[in-house]
């Protein structure tokens, strides 16, 4: 059988699309291929495993290494195949992925000697900071911080979901929000202007309303991080109760990045701190006020605004990974 060297492979497989690299060991791009979203936590194995195929085909068609979605005989060979994938968040997430991924490559005919899996948060962490330690947190519908040292050690607090976790994200606050609404119900809040916000945005007309909206099939967790907007709208006009609720997501989310900074000892020398997501970009309170923790208490990380995508992160990842090898020989 004959076999053929390709370049390196690198894939961002995330809940929406997926996206593939092919690149030689400086980092030149020779292929790029598109597809839809691999996390066979929301399509299922047997969608992720074709989505994750057709996104890697189109590369090697894109870097004319295959033509017309026809493989020819033979073996493909890379150095190394780094992918950061969604719904990788336990061990046994990580079965199942291994699984789906070894059958694509498998299907695709491609060996690679080396393969690296993550999850898409880390890939992300490591696109935003260029493969170097730093801390990497998100807020968004759900929210999330990762983190790696200098010596590659990696740690992640929070991402348990919006049953368990996802303290400080946009549905957090939104659900914080439809409480405080119903204690004030009961008279166990003072009068605020929560109310007056998020009844109208949902078509509603008083908390009994709202109760019986929460516990319907209208009731998703996308439209209840929706409200955290609103939160936002009721602080800025003065409201005191969503100030509450804005202060503590802020200390939830800051109290994810100090575990991690802790438990990888990100103490000593400067790092970056990546902020994302919806709450961190467009609710200045919140931003302001985890940025002044960061300061406070973690006064080697350094806010970073220039991000890449998460694509460049595994890219980082497999380009290290081949020159250890090669140096190792």
């Amino acid at each position: 059988m004959s076999v053929h060297y390709i370049p390196l492979l690198a894939v961002d497989g995330g809940g929406t699309k997926s996206l593939c690299f092919l690149f030689d060991e400086h980092g030149q791009i020779r292929g790029q291929g598109r597809s839809g979203s691999c996390n066979y936590q929301g399509v299922g194995k047997e969608a992720a495993v074709k989505e994750l195929i057709l996104a890697i085909r189109n590369a090697l068609e894109d870097g004319k290494i295959m033509g017309d979605g026809v493989i020819g005989e033979g073996e493909f060979v890379t150095d190394c195949a780094a992918m950061g994938l969604a719904g990788l968040d336990t061990e046994y997430d990580r079965r199942i992925i291994e699984e789906f991924v070894k059958d694509a490559l498998q299907h695709l005919r491609i060996r690679a000697k080396h393969l690296i899996i993550e999850n898409d948060g880390f890939a992300t962490l490591m696109g935003a900071t260029g493969g170097q330690p730093g801390i990497l947190m998100i807020a968004g519908t759900g929210s999330i911080v990762y983190g790696m040292n200098d010596q590659g050690e990696i740690a992640r607090a929070g991402g348990w979901g919006h049953l368990v976790g996802d303290e400080g994200s946009g549905y957090w606050i939104g659900k914080q929000a439809i409480i405080h609404i119903l204690k004030t119900k009961d008279g166990r809040m003072a009068p605020n202007k929560l109310a007056a916000h998020i009844l109208p945005y949902l078509g509603l007309r008083d908390a009994e309303d709202l109760f019986n909206w929460t516990y319907s099939t209208r009731y998703s967790v996308e439209k209840v991080g929706e409200l955290s907007s609103l939160v936002s709208q009721a602080h800025m006009q003065g409201d005191s109760f969503a100030q509450s609720i804005l202060i503590q997501a802020a200390k939830e989310l800051f109290a994810c990045a100090m575990a991690v900074i802790k438990r990888i000892n990100l103490t000593t020398k400067p790092f970056p701190i990546i902020l994302q997501g919806g709450v961190l970009y467009h609710n200045a309170f919140v931003r302001e006020y985890v940025t002044d923790q960061f300061k406070k208490y973690a006064p080697y990380g350094q806010i970073e605004t220039k991000l890449k995508e998460p694509i460049y992160g595994m890219m980082a990842l497999a380009i290290d990974h081949y020159h250890k090898i090669n140096e190792g020989q």
